[in-house]
């Protein structure tokens, strides 16, 4: 028999509902199925006493690319926002990133210069020539202040082991900033979707066939053969059984709390650096939707890492060697399937911002639509 669909799309959050709209769009008959009882993935938002929460996390829309900009404002009404965050380092709050607020917090310096000179000559008092590890490549980039100050606690509470255990790739460059923007990114299109990220997937998924708490490795043979092709963007390695062996990821786990004062802290987003507290940033959402009518109180998430297993999600490759070439091996296999198309960060083992996403699947759409 014909296949109904002309493609059935494993999953559907950013990756996978921008697929569904782009090959709707073109003509193509296309079905999605969601493991979640929700759409969106990761970005999914809920809305909880009038303001917008991000369950799995702080999303912010930012990207060089006009084209990825204009695709997310044609789905969702876009407010201004640009990310501030600060660091809380022993109760002391800091800039981020590393700006000449920083400095002047950190060294008492005024200016560039005074700025680059006290960073030079920590630099040089380290005298790491060939870092060997984060903490030696750290060193070598900002000097002991900032790393035991901002970067230390905060990384290996992310990864869950000591820096000198972490390898160096892990840090390619620590940017410094020798002037006071705070704006924690350099993108020229930053902003969020007024009502959060959930209508925006939405938004992308008018008039395509959606069927949620639908788990497509339970039957995945059978699910296949209703469509002609099919994108996948789950795990890269559980969609061949783990035949190779299982690639590794760092999950996250958040505590969500409801705070009877209308405002919680400064800025949506405060990293706690240092190791001793067990949370790395607190999220205050109502600062990302300004908008917001509530005014008694506020919706605060504490994120901790965690060890990935079985049943928690998976955020964060951990991309050393040996994970790296594992992927690369499954990749190869990818390749043996010429109908069945792997994307966005689950299906590469690859950290993907949003926009990192949208163009992802442009670029598919174009290969096979």
């Amino acid at each position: 028999m014909e296949p109904k669909y002309d493609f059935l799309i494993v999953g559907a959050g950013l990756s996978g509902a921008t697929m569904a709209r782009l090959l709707t769009d073109r003509g193509h008959r296309c079905l999605v199925i969601e493991k979640r009882n929700e759409v969106g993935g990761n970005i999914h938002t809920d809305i909880i006493d009038d303001i917008p929460v991000h369950t799995y996390g702080p999303h912010i829309f930012h990207t060089h690319s006009k084209e990825a900009w204009d695709f997310f404002c044609k789905y969702t009404e876009v407010t201004p926002f640009v990310n501030r965050v600060k660091a809380n380092y022993k109760g002391k709050i800091i800039s981020m990133p590393f700006n000449m607020a920083t400095f002047e917090a950190l060294f008492g310096v005024k200016t560039p210069e005074e700025a680059k000179k006290v960073i030079e000559e920590e630099v040089k008092k380290e005298g790491i020539t060939e870092p060997k590890n984060l903490e030696e490549q750290a060193l070598s980039l900002v000097g002991r202040t900032i790393y035991e100050t901002l970067v230390k606690g905060y990384t290996e509470k992310q990864w869950g082991r000591d820096a000198k255990e972490l390898p160096a790739f892990i840090i390619k460059r620590l940017p410094l900033r020798f002037e006071y923007n705070d704006n924690y990114f350099n993108d020229a299109y930053q902003g969020q979707p007024k009502y959060g990220y959930t209508p925006f997937v939405e938004n992308l998924l008018k008039g395509v066939e959606v069927r949620l708490g639908v788990d497509f490795l339970e039957k995945k043979e059978e699910y296949e053969s209703l469509a002609k092709n099919v994108i996948f963007t789950g795990r890269l390695d559980e969609y061949f059984g783990f035949s190779l062996g299982h690639l590794e990821w760092r999950s996250l786990r958040f505590e969500t709390v409801k705070k009877d004062v209308d405002s919680f802290q400064e800025t949506a987003v405060i990293n706690y650096t240092e190791r001793e507290v067990p949370y790395t940033r607190i999220t205050e959402h109502k600062k990302f939707h300004v908008a917001s009518p509530n005014h008694t109180s506020t919706i605060v998430t504490y994120e901790y890492p965690d060890a990935f297993e079985e049943g928690k999600i998976p955020y964060y490759v951990i991309a050393d060697d040996r994970n790296l070439e594992l992927a690369r091996k499954y990749k190869e296999l990818a390749k043996e399937k010429p109908n069945v198309h792997f994307l966005g960060r689950l299906a590469n083992y690859q950290y993907f911002d949003m926009d990192d996403a949208i163009l992802s699947a442009f670029d598919l759409a174009e290969r096979i639509g």
